[in-house]
This record gives structure tokens, sequence and C-alpha cells, in this order.
């Protein structure tokens, strides 16, 4: 109730605040005067001079900043942090292990592919990256990128080889697995010189193009991607692989034919580890506040489905098929296939950008709730050197994946430290125990990712909710996500952004058109249409735009500015022309008459054609008295305007001369650095048009264009005046 009551108070205390200003009006060549404005610029060789200065604690920030590691490992705090980030990294390495092998299977790879995936980038990372919360490694968006370019460059029907003893063609595993990998490697290590580059030029920025719905909206589509191609290995049939625009569709139909081939043992094993670990994820949400870390639910799944179909023996019995072959030990470095660059090379810049967008949004929340920052332009490199130095150990790309990050976030993970401990708990697998799960159903495999896929599919809820906050976002969810289902996640990408690039430029292109009124007793102005007490300012008429004027709307600002004013430019100055060359016309027919009339009555009667010929000008004069109803002074409100090209200059210079012709002066308001620039380079201002016409406030420009409305007034009462006292 007392809080209540100072709330009222303070509310009271502020309406009764005012504030008075006493001022000349200042137009823009006062205000730069009174304001001292300066001129000076860096030339681009000051800058060029400034960057390559060289200085201690420049080259020592340099050095901080390409190696972050050097920075916050010497103030690591052991007390405070250690144990946290140790039970978070076993936890995240726990999770590595099922996704890494999972994951592998949607970039079309031997499972053992996505342990070094999930071991390599980890520690390049860790030295490079700023983010204290992600968790890089295998994700399934990117994995299932890899495979369409593996899949399309690789397919099966390369392999095939004839078996004698069954008389029928067969499929060389060895030497298919061998050249899938070549061509991951080559995408991976491309996709990573991608990122460096990008880094290097600073090129961060490029995230901001990828809006929030329309990062989701992809990876809702990628994820329909995803469990389309894990289908085979839930029903152990073996579809024909296709690539390129609408190939889910035909590979969906494919499947469909095939589910009567359907391998009993494969469905039965997926259908129990996909219920069991949905019960086990419901369990740990339940359980979730009561204990310190999650149970690992899908480690659990992969050793007890590892068990049971060693001892079974299903792939002989049952023919279920398993994961195979895991060599112990990791791959020894080898130089990618340059070859296999010029055929991979777009879908890798679509991969880097991908892989780098997810990581940074991510990063970004995580920064901004535990207060810190993330340097965009350093984690572009540091994603780019994981996946070259990734690529030359036999890994493909990585991004960070959010289940992960969240795991390692509840867990206590506090630094990068929790990752690099995750990356021991990979290489511990690898080295000694990997081949113990030989005997995983790829079934299962496939149902950890149905499982953790949920997430990603929840967001068509999206939907729902964008249609009631923004129609616009909506519609660019659901177009990047059809976008990307019809034309695979490479392609659909690179539309999406731009049917999101062209919604901006509809938007500039459809803006919203506003009469300003002034609210009364105030210097403030609002949309007549919005506002009940915003009243037009008699004779004078405020025009604003929501959108910048360039290229693209300018011809619509000029016709939206003649609809809102009522004044049709092109009908007035076209008579007004007409009547100028019916007065000429008029004028030389007089002359004609009048030399005639001389040579006629041979006499001087130069006075009396002349008064005759004034009168009958006088008659179509076209400077009569103005139209009440028209204003008499224009403003332009160029708040909204952020730039203006050599289009828009022409186009405020072209309402200016033309409104004038009949009498309208046209002033410019609220004129931001930039655009009086653009005005002052594209050739606005001349001798007769300087920067008097611009004003710094709608307000100023309202008491000018009313002060010399005034004194037109007082002139033409004057020469009205003088008239009637010739005329006496």
């Amino acid at each position: 109730m007392c809080q209540h009551f100072q709330l009222i108070v303070a509310m009271e205390e502020r309406r009764r605040m005012t504030y008075k200003v006493n001022r000349k009006v200042l137009d823009e060549g006062d205000l730069d005067e009174m304001g001292e404005k300066t001129d000076s610029k860096t030339s681009l060789c000051d800058k060029i001079k400034g960057s390559m200065r060289c200085s201690g604690p420049r080259v020592k920030n340099c050095l901080l900043g390409t190696f972050p590691v050097a920075s916050w490992l010497p103030r690591y705090s052991f007390r405070e942090d250690a144990l946290g980030d140790l039970v978070s990294g076993i936890s995240v390495g726990i999770m590595q292990l099922p996704q890494g092998m999972a994951y592998a299977l949607l970039a079309s790879v031997p499972p053992v592919f996505g342990l070094y995936s999930s071991f390599y980038p980890v520690l390049i990372y860790f030295i490079f990256g700023t983010s204290k919360h992600i968790s890089v490694g295998t994700y399934a968006v990117m994995s299932v990128m890899i495979g369409g370019v593996v899949d399309r460059l690789a397919p099966d029907s390369n392999f095939e080889i004839w078996d004698n003893v069954t008389n029928s063609s067969i499929i060389d595993s060895v030497a298919r697995d061998q050249e899938r990998v070549r061509i991951a490697v080559a995408v991976t290590f491309i996709s990573g010189l991608f990122q460096i580059l990008l880094g290097l030029v600073q090129f961060g920025f490029v995230v901001t193009y990828l809006s929030e719905p329309l990062v989701r909206g992809y990876t809702t589509g990628a994820a329909i991607h995803v469990v389309v191609s894990q289908l085979k290995y839930a029903f152990g049939i073996n579809p024909k692989r296709y690539s390129g625009p609408i190939s889910l569709i035909y590979t969906v139909v494919e499947i469909c034919y095939l589910l009567p081939q359907t391998n009993i043992g494969t469905l039965v094993v997926s259908i129990i580890a996909i219920v069991g670990l949905i019960l086990a994820k419901e369990l740990n949400a339940y359980l979730g506040k009561k204990l310190p870390v999650p149970l690992p639910m899908e480690l659990l799944a992969v050793i007890i489905a590892t068990v049971i179909s060693w001892q079974v023996n299903l792939e002989g019995r049952y023919g279920v098929d398993v994961v195979g072959d895991i060599p112990s030990g990791l791959q020894p470095p080898a130089v990618p296939a340059v070859s296999l660059f010029g055929q991979v090379i777009g879908d890798a810049f679509a991969l880097s950008v991908v892989g780098y967008g997810i990581a940074i949004s991510l990063g970004r929340i995580f920064a901004l709730k535990y207060g810190y920052k993330v340097d965009s332009n350093q984690e572009l490199i540091a994603l780019g050197l994981s996946n070259s130095i990734g690529g030359i150990f036999q890994c493909f790309a990585v991004s960070c994946s959010m289940s992960r990050s969240l795991v390692q976030e509840s867990t206590g993970g506090k630094t990068q430290v929790a990752g690099a401990l995750s990356a021991v708990v990979i290489l511990f697998i690898t080295l000694w125990i990997g081949s113990l799960f030989e005997d995983l159903p790829k079934a299962v495999l496939a149902a950890i990712i149905f499982v953790n896929i949920h997430g990603m599919l929840k967001q068509f809820l999206d939907i729902p909710a964008l249609w009631r906050s923004n129609k616009i976002d909506m519609l660019v969810w659901v177009a990047t996500f059809i976008l990307t289902v019809l034309l695979n996640p490479d392609l659909g990408l690179a539309a999406a952004i731009a049917f999101s690039m062209l919604t901006v430029i509809f938007r500039t292109q459809l803006p919203k058109y506003s009469l300003l009124g002034q609210v009364a007793n105030t210097d403030i102005y609002k949309p007549v249409e919005d506002y009940g007490q915003a009243k037009q300012v008699p004779g004078v008429l405020i025009f604003r735009s929501s959108a910048t004027l360039y290229f693209a709307n300018a011809e619509m600002y000029q016709e939206a500015l003649g609809e809102k004013s009522g004044v049709d430019i092109t009908k007035i100055l076209s008579i007004k022309k007409k009547l100028e060359v019916k007065r000429k016309r008029h004028e030389k027919k007089m002359a004609k008459k009048a030399k005639k009339e001389l040579k006629k009555n041979k006499t001087d009667m130069q006075e009396e054609p002349n008064s005759e010929h004034q009168k009958d000008i006088a008659t179509i004069d076209v400077d009569n008295d103005p139209d009440p109803s028209l204003p008499r002074a224009i403003i332009l409100d160029l708040s909204p305007v952020n730039f203006l090209d050599t289009v828009g200059v022409k186009t405020i210079k072209s309402i200016r001369r033309d409104y004038g012709e009949i009498d309208i002066e046209v002033v410019l308001a609220c004129c931001q650095s930039g655009v009086v620039e653009s005005l002052q380079t594209g050739g606005f201002f001349s001798d007769r048009v300087t920067k008097s016409c611009l004003f710094n406030t709608i307000h100023d420009a309202v008491l000018y264009c009313q002060s010399e409305r005034t004194k037109r007034q007082n002139e033409e009462e004057y020469q009205h005046e003088e008239l009637k006292e010739t005329n006496f």
C-alpha cells in the first residue's frame, strides 16, 4: 500500500515538472555556427597509418585477443571454479560419446569419426574461443549438411561391385567410407578457412543478417532433414539417396515404398530405444532439482543396447545393423584432398555461416546472462581454426550444441576448462574403450537423434506466437522452413537470406506516410491520424515517412506527399505552363496588332496600345491570389532517414523546385549529419539554396514558416496599399 502511494506521488510530481526554453529560431547554418561544427575528417591514409602503428600495449592486447586463453587461464580460480568445471566436463564428455557417434551417421561417415570431431575441435576452441559456456562439437544441422554433400558426391551407386557368390551387386563399404571421409574432411577444411578469413577481415557482423525467426525456421527445416535421413536406420531399410532440390520429397516417397521390407528386429529396437529415452528424459526433468547432475541416460542407453546386442547377437540372428569396427587410437594428420575443393566450395561457405551463426547466437545468450563479452570476430577465428585443424585430423565440421551447452551450464561449468575436460573424456574413450561399442545397433543412435531433435521440432510453436506479435517475422519463419525443406539446407539458407532481405526492401518500399500535427501547448508533433489532440498547423503541412528515402521508394514518396497535401503538382504545373504559353502567344499577338496600328495610322500610338496590351494580359494573369485550401509551406520531417542516395537527393531537390514554382515553400527538418553531408555532396545546395532551409527540429521549422507567412502577408498588404494610393 505504501509503495503504491509512493508511485502515485512520483507520477504526480512528474506531471508537474515543466521546462521552458527561450531562444531564437535556428536553422542548420545557425546551429553549425553556434555549435562550432568541425569538418575535420580522418583520411583513409591516416587510418591505415594508425592501424599499422605498433606499441608495447598494442602488441600485448593483440596477442591476448588472438589467444584468449592467455588472459583468463593465469587468473583461473581453482577454489571457486575447479569442482564445477570437473563435474561439468565429465557430464558433457559422457554426452559427447553417443551424440558424436549418432551425428557421424548423419554426416554419412563411420561413427568413430564423430568421436574424433568431439576431441580435436574442442581443444582448439579451448585455446582460441571467448565463450565460457558453449559446448563445441558435433551438431545435428551441421552433420546433415555434410551428409548431403557426401551423399551427392559419393553415392552408393558409385561403389557397387559384383559378388560372384550371390550373383548380385553389393556395396564396397570400405572404399565408400574412405571416399566419404575424404569429402567430409575437404568441406570441413574449406569451411574453416572461410571462417578464419571472415574473422581476419572483421566480418563478424555477417551474423546480423541471420535474424532469430530465420535461424529458428532454418533449424526446424534442417530437423526435418535429420529425421528423414535417420528413418532408414529406424526401419532397417536401404532407400536410394537423392540429391538436389526437393530431394527430401523423393526420399520420403522411396521410404514409403520400401516400408513393406522393414526389418522387424530393427523396428523393435528403435521403438524400445525411443520410448525408453523419452521416459528417461522425463525422469531427468522430474528429478532435475533433486540431483546435482543429470543422469547420463543416453550413455546408459548405449551401454545397455550394446550389451544386449552382444549377448543376443542381434546382427546375426535378426539382421539388425550395428556400428561395426571402431579402431582404437587417433588418426594421423593428413592433408585434405585439394582436388575436391572446387566441388565443395559453395557448401563449405554455407557451413561456415550456419556454424558461426548458431555458435555466436548461443554464446551471446550466455554472455548476457553471466555478464561477460563474446568477441564475434574472434569466435569466427576460433571456429575456423577448430574446423580447419580438425579437418587435418579427419574431423567433420562442428558448431555448438544447445543441449550440451545447457548441461555444461547447469552442472556448474564456469569456464572453457569444462570443455577441455570433456575432450579428455572422449580421448580416454577413443584410446581404450571405443572398441567395446562395436555391437551397438545403429537404430539406437537413430533413436538418440530423434529424441534430441524434438527440441527443434517444438519450434513450430513459434508460428502462432509470431502471428500475434509480428506477421512479417512469421512469414520469414515459414518461408525459411519451406525453402530449407524443399531446397535442402545449403540452397535453402541462401534462398532464406534473400527472402529475408526482400522483406526489408518491401518494408522500406511500403512505409507509413503521415501528416504531423502539434500537440496543444507543446513543441511536440505527432501523426494526426493516431493522436486526437494533435492538430495541423494552419497553412503549414508537416510530412513524414517511416522509412529512409532512396531509389526504391523515391517515386512513392513524391506520390504520397501529393496525396497527403492534396496538391496535384503535375496538374497545377501543367496548367501554369499552358497559361504561360497562352500569355506569351497573347503578348506576341498584341505586339503584331500594335505594329499594324502604327503603320495604318502613321501616328504615335505607343501609349494606348501598350495600356490595352497590359489590360488584355491581366485577364490571364497566373499570379492571382493563391488557393486558400493549399498549404503555404511544407515541412519534410527527415528524422527516419538515415542515408540519402543520389536519387533521394534529386527527389528532395525536385520537390523543393516544383512546389516552389506554385509558391509553396519546402523546408527540411530533423536531418541527421550523414543526410546533410549527402545533400551537400549531391549538389542540393547552391547560391539560392543554403542551409537556411534546414532546421534541427520541427518546431523551429514551423516557427520559421509562420514568420515567413506573416512577413509575406505584410508585404502584400503594403503593396496593395501603395497600388491604391497610386490609382488615387
